[in-house]
């Protein structure tokens, strides 16, 4: 089973945690990761790009000419798509780009992502982590004691106001509980803060 160290707040270590090899420990499938990655971002495009067709452009209501005896092709509005001005043919229309995996699949995607945290040794489990007051300062103090300068995302059990406000406004930082963890956050930033309980909380729902 993975075994890997519990800090403190302070960057002291604490004590040491074995982790479920169910969730921690899996083989790594980079196909089912980038998949859930796609899937992801494809869920947040807006797909409101939209164009007008002959119907939707204004005005060619009046026939430019009589249909038959002046020698030109014959017409019925100055809107068609052959005519500058006119409306699009097979031009975009809002969509959703969004599309879904299996259950089974996207816990696997997650659980590949956390094994390659603990692999690269940039899975920083912390014995607790609650702040008195939104202050960024507590955060930057506790990166700082870890000698980290980079990306960096907190994972809490539970939803932890102040630890989340604190977290915001420093480039690179995020903070979020358990119940939106998920593969791109995961992937996206270089180092990986998880409480002890967000850690129980995780194996729980994924073992």
């Amino acid at each position: 089973m993975p075994t890997v160290e519990v800090f403190n707040m302070t960057g002291q270590k604490v004590s040491d945690m074995q982790l479920n090899e169910n969730v921690f420990g899996v083989e790594i499938n980079e196909g089912l990761v980038h998949q859930a990655v796609v899937m992801q971002l494809a869920s947040q495009r807006l797909g409101t790009h939209a164009t007008k067709t002959r119907g939707l452009v204004r005005g060619g209501g009046r026939k430019p000419w009589r249909q038959k005896g002046t020698g030109r092709a014959r017409s019925g509005s100055t809107r068609s798509p052959i005519w500058v001005g006119g409306g699009t043919i097979f031009g975009p229309h809002p969509r959703s780009y969004a599309f879904s995996m299996p259950r089974k699949q996207r816990r696997l995607a997650i659980k590949c992502a956390l094994t390659d945290k603990v692999n690269s040794k940039d899975f920083i489990v912390l014995d607790n982590l609650e702040f008195a007051a939104p202050k960024t300062k507590d955060v930057v103090k506790m990166l700082s004691d870890f000698s980290i300068d980079n990306k960096t995302l907190i994972i809490t059990a539970d939803f932890a106001e102040n630890v989340e406000k604190s977290s915001r406004n420093i480039p690179g930082v995020k903070a979020i509980n358990s119940n939106g963890l998920n593969v791109y956050d995961i992937l996206n930033h270089n180092k990986l803060f998880i409480t002890k309980d967000a850690v129980t909380r995780i194996e729980e729902v994924l073992a």
